[in-house]
């Protein structure tokens, strides 16, 4: 028989969020992002490789999905990854990767504009 040493230490989790906030942020951010039940359920099937049932279930706030299935998520919806990056108090990164894209998309017009100016002088 063990005996208990020590002492347990509990972290305090007052941000912590709760497991019916999540579900309802992805079921949210899914059916924003994707429309109707039918095309999401087909759509979130598609990314995950999840059955009908699981998908459903995500997408009406029954359950969230969990581990690979969220990475899975994120990586092919904008939408998500927002929703998880507010949800973890890190709405300063959603910012930045909105900056990035603002920019790369600047730079492509730029190049645009630089080529028809180029086009028009040697006219």
């Amino acid at each position: 028989m063990f005996h208990k040493k020590g002492n347990t230490f509990h972290r305090k989790c007052d941000e912590r969020v709760s497991a019916s906030e999540y579900r309802e942020a992805i079921s949210d951010a899914l059916s924003q992002e994707l429309g109707g039940a039918g095309r999401a359920t087909k759509s979130t099937m598609r990314w995950t490789g999840a059955s009908e049932r699981t998908t459903k279930n995500w997408i009406s706030g029954s359950y969230g999905p969990t581990g690979e299935n969220l990475i899975a998520l994120m990586k092919h919806s904008d939408t998500v990854f927002a929703v998880v990056l507010e949800l973890a108090g890190r709405s300063e990164a959603i910012s930045v990767a909105r900056l990035k894209l603002v920019r790369e998309e600047l730079a492509g017009i730029l190049s645009d504009l630089d080529t028809i100016c180029a086009d028009e002088c040697d006219q």
